[in-house]
């Protein structure tokens, strides 16, 4: 197996290596090895996390649920905006089994706006088997911490890493870019195998004691100076020395990553509809996008007039479209939605197939997920 592609002109004599390393092409005799720069990185990459990890509230405390939930929290999603959604999350839920025990919509409601909602549902899945399994602590080992709903091998080694100290890789998408770029690679990073390649590559050289701090330090460096997007600032790098992306010029082309498969486009009709002083909203169903969550009264196309009221059910005798409201987008993952929406007022009897709910209601008791938000923001 070739873990990296490397420079074949002027192939050297493979060299005797054990364990995993056996099985990596070595690099022209004028550049370190694979294990060689890899093991290089740790007294550059220990000194810089130590004078310049930023201050978190998740490492004031690095606790294994802390971490877990922090982890969690940081997918697809920026430390700033994580900080207060921690602050509440550990306030309402403190341990494992307070999160275990927690109310569905209470628990999405403190979740509202992170987005991924499987994400916490997951979390209070597996809040419930470590309670029923393992006596509501976290597992201390990364095989066993894997086997939870919604622990990937990157959050197992985060959490085995940096709250027990096990010396196994954690590897998200900032510790791939840095060390694709140190390594000049041009594998494609997203692409599961090669994940595990960098998985195994780092197993072999995290240094006892200190796993903690070097996984921190590899992400922290992917996040605040190898960036994703932008130039990265290489002169800053405590691995510049290291880098064969950095010295070539490389960074602009590595990583290399696949092409994304485009999303598919729904369109959407998106409806206010106002009966006294309270709006409807309505329970999605249990399975699929945005599961069990709470949303705006809609329509797959875009309808109007009666039509519309047609579609959602509502008496046209006693109902009507007052206003047009702006258009929005939401992106999820695989999915865009291109919403029109409408403010529809309603009479008389309270139209049936709706919760209808005030605004501190809407605030404070019924989880409603971002893709609602600019219509929500229009509920006076």
């Amino acid at each position: 197996m070739v873990m990296f592609d490397l420079n074949e002109n002027n192939t050297p004599d493979l060299q005797e290596r054990t364990g995993f390393y056996d099985k990596i092409q070595v690099i022209p005799k004028d550049q370190a090895s694979v294990r060689e720069r890899l093991t290089a990185m740790e007294k550059p990459l220990l000194a810089w996390y130590g004078e310049n990890a930023r201050k978190l509230p998740w490492r004031d405390d690095p606790q294994a649920y802390r971490v877990w939930v922090s982890e969690i929290m940081l997918q697809q999603t920026r430390v700033e905006a994580v900080k207060p959604y921690f602050a509440r999350f550990m306030e309402a839920f403190p341990t494992v089994r307070d999160l275990a025990e927690a109310e569905d919509d209470r628990l999405m409601k403190l979740w509202e706006g992170l987005g991924y909602y499987s994400r916490a549902r997951n979390l209070k899945k597996a809040a419930r088997e470590i309670v029923d399994q393992h006596g509501g602590k976290l597992p201390e080992s990364w095989e066993e911490l894997k086997k939870l709903p919604g622990i990937g091998s990157y959050t197992a080694g985060a959490i085995a890493s940096i709250a027990y100290g096990i010396p196994a890789p954690a590897v998200d998408g900032n510790v791939l870019r840095v060390i694709s770029r140190v390594l000049g690679s041009r594998k494609d990073i997203t692409k599961q195998s090669v994940k595990r390649e960098v998985e195994e590559a780092l197993k072999e050289v995290i240094p006892a004691g200190k796993a903690s701090s070097y996984n921190q330090g590899l992400i922290e460096i992917g996040a605040l100076v190898c960036v994703p997007n932008g130039q990265p600032r290489c002169g800053e790098c405590p691995l510049f020395s290291l880098c064969e992306a950095g010295k070539k010029g490389l960074t602009g082309e590595i990583p290399v990553k696949g092409e994304k498969k485009a999303r598919k486009i729904e369109e959407k009709t998106i409806c206010l509809i106002q009966w006294q002083d309270k709006y409807a909203i309505r329970k999605r169903d249990a399975n699929g996008l945005l599961a069990s969550l709470y949303e705006l009264p809609n329509t797959e196309g875009y309808l109007e007039g009666e039509r519309l009221l047609e579609a959602l059910g509502l008496d046209k005798s006693s109902s009507r479209i007052s206003e047009r409201l702006p258009d929005a987008r939401h992106i999820f993952s695989h999915v865009e939605w291109h919403m029109r929406g409408w403010r529809i007022e309603t009479a008389g009897s309270r139209p049936e197939g709706f919760i209808f709910a005030d605004k501190k209601e809407l605030d404070e008791k019924y989880p409603l997920p971002n893709a609602f938000g600019k219509y929500m923001k229009l509920i006076s």
